[in-house]
């Protein structure tokens, strides 16, 4: 499994508006500019986060974007699953009972337990956990 650039985006994008959530809607000039990325690209990213429910906006010259949801209830499994979709290691565990050789792969039960593993980690850490570098 490799986090993508929208995953990881996605969490400097989800961090800057935490750290920052004093000063009210923030602007994406200035989350591209405090963290070196497009705002282009970081467009695209706000709306998946948006639509998922992890930001609200507002248009106009005081507009911006907040975070919808404390910093405690935003987890990195979720945040990551929906800007990456499966988390998983390998495809087969993202639609069990597919492949001809389930039944008789010795390997199942590694990719299972490594995904148990990622997956109970990712949840384990919130944003404010992030934050406060508690990881």
């Amino acid at each position: 499994m490799k986090i993508s650039t929208k995953g990881r985006y996605a969490l400097h994008v989800l961090l800057d508006l935490a750290v920052h959530s004093d000063d009210g809607y923030i602007s994406l000039k200035d989350i591209a500019m405090r963290n070196d990325l497009s705002i282009k690209y970081l467009e695209m990213i706000v709306a998946i986060l948006n639509k998922a429910g992890y930001v609200k906006s507002v248009r106009g010259k005081l507009g911006g974007y907040m975070l919808k949801k404390n910093p405690e209830d935003i987890f990195m499994a979720d945040v990551l699953r929906c800007t990456e979709g499966s988390l998983a290691p390998v495809a087969c565990l993202d639609t069990p009972g597919e492949c001809n050789k389930e039944a008789h792969c010795k390997t199942l039960p590694l990719w299972k337990k490594l995904d148990s593993i990622i997956e109970d980690y990712l949840q384990s850490i919130s944003l404010k956990d992030l934050m406060e570098q508690n990881i």
